[in-house]
């Protein structure tokens, strides 16, 4: 399931709320020296070329900070962006649009970078039916932003935790025994969830195709095996390619006619968005 902005309303507000509180402690002492009734007008530019995610969180800053300030968006979510390129407005009171800006430019630069970096890989692969997939390698706390952001980009996310699908890999398996007894105790833990096994050769392809696996991940296959592999299983199981996709090995592992290609960089190593605020 990708996550939409409905799926993840409280996430926002709860996650905004935090945000605020460890940047604004006791009370924003700087902002303290300028009038109370200054009021002030903004604009927020982009300084990198980029894939614009995390509006809702700016607007949910200025909301819960002071909701009489205005927001004018001149981007949406999913958008790309040029250097220098506006993005959007504020206007109000000059306290709470400098007491707001470094928490609002944080969500959005962030989760801007996730996008960033999902478009620059979704667009190699886009003459292929593959599905790109995120991991669980989130900051902790922004799981759903990063996984929401993933999905601004033309990425798709995987599963959102621990609780919503069978992610069954090397030490899950040595523990149960096998991977067929694996698969049978998830059929019976929580029939109806998707069941992925993670295989590291060819007899254990076998294994979980044997075992009924819903989806199998291919851990660090070569090119030619995972060619292999997908003619050997002739549909009878999705197959996902993982480890250590890059640039390079990216477009060559989407066009072996796998379903799904995992990258944990998707959200794990990514750079902000040079972001800058500047009073008109």
């Amino acid at each position: 399931m990708n996550l939409t902005l409905e799926h993840i309303q409280a996430d926002i507000e709860q996650g905004v709320k935090l945000a605020l509180a460890e940047d604004i402690g006791s009370g924003d002492i700087t902002a303290q020296l300028i009038p109370e009734n200054k009021q002030s007008h903004a604009r927020i530019i982009s300084r990198d070329k980029a894939t614009i995610a995390g509006c809702e969180w700016v607007n949910e800053v200025f909301k819960q900070l002071d909701n009489t300030v205005e927001i004018i968006w001149h981007v949406k979510d999913g958008q790309q962006v040029k250097p220098n390129e506006t993005l959007f407005e504020l206007k109000g009171a000059s306290r709470s649009l400098l007491t707001g800006e470094r928490t609002a430019l944080n969500f959005l630069q962030t989760l801007s970078a996730v996008a960033t970096k999902c478009f620059h890989y979704s667009e190699q692969v886009k003459h292929t039916q593959v599905k790109l997939l995120d991991t669980r390698k989130t900051i902790p706390g922004m799981r759903n932003a990063l996984k929401y952001a993933v999905t601004q980009g033309g990425c798709f996310n995987h599963r959102i935790g621990l609780y919503d699908a069978f992610l069954i890999k090397e030490n899950h398996i040595n523990a149960c025994g096998s991977i067929k007894q694996a698969i049978e105790q998830a059929k019976i833990i929580a029939p109806g969830k998707p069941i992925e096994v993670e295989v590291e050769n060819f007899d254990e392809l076998n294994q979980a195709l044997e075992a009924g696996a819903d989806i199998i991940m291919l851990d660090n296959f070569t090119i030619e095996e995972t060619k292999q592999a997908v003619k050997h299983t002739n549909g009878k199981a999705k197959l996902e390619a993982s480890g250590n996709i890059t640039d390079k090995t990216l477009v060559s592992n989407a066009e072996t006619g796998v379903d799904f290609i995992s990258i944990g960089t998707l959200t794990k190593d990514i750079k902000a968005v040079d972001l800058s605020m500047r009073m008109v």
